[in-house]
Order: structure tokens, then sequence, then C-alpha cells
């Protein structure tokens, strides 16, 4: 039987994709809490995440970006199944891009009762929160945001004005007619089936046809090149099943030699939590 994953399903789920208890910051209910070290175990599961336009180049580089079907979110694919192929033992791989979404995390913003603002929140229920003690960094200092809380406020406040230009690119897919359904699916060489579904891409012989009034306000605005940066990243596809294979390769391998440390894990490196922009730059 294939394994079917749908990136559609996080999108529509209840609680964002990796929060499980996500709270509002407040200098009286969390003055004591701490941030602790952490990896990017929280994502070792996420065959998927979503993006935003401002780092559609940086992603479409290392994954296929795709759209969810329903409300076009944007979606770099990191796996076939419900594993994440970029992160090995907690450690996302260092040669490629760590997208803003995994970044951000544990903070994020959540929607308050005013129909535009957002509040800084902290997913409470990350392995990083300490809600007592000593360890790690403090959020608040003599009541008042302490520099990391300050930092994520700025980063995440970046993230959400980009979530808006997304939402717009996104609606002006749907509104020209130039999303469509796809699915991919694959055959491993242990005869594993693999699929993905749930998903859409840009046609590109509707996109041809698009009028020459729509083309220029799309040349000027940018959702052109966003376009074409999708479209240059579903050969990316090929790469993600090699990556599968190998992984499954050297699982088959460590299982054979027992306590032989035989791990893909040694070429992966830590993702950087901290970084101060949407689209970081990939190492070389």
């Amino acid at each position: 039987m294939a394994s079917q994953t749908r990136p559609a399903d996080e999108t529509a789920a209840r609680l964002p994709l990796f929060y499980r208890d996500p709270q509002p910051l407040s200098s009286v209910a969390h003055a004591s809490w701490r941030l602790k070290d952490g990896d990017a175990s929280f994502a070792a599961d996420a065959p998927y995440v979503p993006i935003v336009v401002g780092e559609l180049a940086a992603a479409s580089r290392d994954y296929p970006v795709v759209f969810a079907a329903g409300d076009a979110q944007p979606i770099a694919v990191l796996g076939l199944e419900r594993r994440n192929l970029f992160v090995a033992a907690g450690r996302w791989n260092s040669e490629t891009y760590v997208p803003a979404y995994v970044r951000r995390y544990p903070f994020g913003y959540i929607a308050t009762t005013d129909p535009d603002g957002f509040a800084l929140a902290l997913d409470a229920g990350s392995d990083r929160v300490a809600q007592s003690g000593e360890e790690g960094v403090p959020l608040f200092e003599d009541g008042k945001p302490a520099e990391l809380t300050k930092q994520a406020l700025a980063f995440c406040g970046a993230f959400q004005s980009e979530a808006k230009a997304t939402r717009a690119f996104a609606d002006a897919l749907k509104e020209q007619g130039l999303l469509i359904d796809r699915r991919a699916d694959a055959t491993l060489p242990d005869g594993r089936k693999l699929g993905l579904d749930g998903f859409q891409i840009v046609d590109a012989e509707k996109l041809s046809g698009l009028p020459d009034e729509i083309v220029l306000e799309w040349h000027n605005n940018g959702y052109l090149a966003w376009v074409h940066f999708h479209l240059a990243s579903l050969d990316r596809f090929a790469a993600l099943l090699n990556r599968q294979a190998l992984v499954d390769t050297v699982a088959r391998s460590s299982q054979s030699v027992g306590s032989e440390d035989v791990s893909h894990s040694e070429a992966s490196d830590a993702a950087g939590a901290d970084a101060s922009k949407i689209a970081e730059t990939r190492k070389d």
C-alpha cells in the first residue's frame, strides 16, 4: 500500500503545525518563564511546512514548493511520507535552507479580538519552555520584555507582514484560475510506494495565456518571479525521491551492522534559530 501524505491536512488543523499550547505572552503570567536551548527535533515528523513569499527564492533551491489545496498556502515539501528528510538526530541539514516558520518556533503570533490585531505568543507545550528554575534565557526582566523576546517580536512581526503578502499572492493565483490539482507518486528501489496528494501547482499553459495587463502587473509587483520560482522548484521532486531512497538505504545498513554507527546524521548540522530576517542566505 502506498504511504499517503496530504499537505492540506495540516492547513485545516485546529492548531498550527508544531504548536501544542500557544499562549499570548504576558509579563505577569510568564514573568518567570525561560527558554532553553533546543534543536529541530520538533520538525522531524513534518513532511511539509508553510513558507511566505519573501523566502520563495531561497526555498525553491532546495525543496519542491507547491500550494495547499483549498487556501493555496505555499508549502515547502520536506518528505514523501510522515517524516522530514532534512532533519536527522535533531539537526537540520546545514546545506539546505531552513524555512522561517521553523526558525520562529516556539514563538508565533496569535490573533486578538481586534480583527487586524496579533499578539506575540509562545508554545507552552514546547520542550524548550521552562516555567520555573534558572535554566535558559529569561523572557522578561524587571517586568519588561527581555532581548530574546524583543527579537522574537521583530521576527514574528516581519513574518506576519510577509504572510499578508503571501495571502494576496495566493488569492491572485486563484482569481486567475492558474492552480490545478496534482499528486506525486513514487516507487522506491525496495518496492515501497509513496504518494503525496492534496496539493496544487501553477498550470504553465494557463500562465502563458494570461492577459498582457496582468503579466505587466505581476512583473512589476513580483508575482511573476514568484510563480517562476515555484515552477522551477518542481524539479526538486526528483532530488527528494533520491534523498528518500538514500535515507532508507542508510537505515537498513544501520540495522544490519547493529551498534556500528553509519548514521547519515553526520552530514547534518544544527539550524540556527535566531535568524534576523525571513529569507536567510543558504550556506555555500
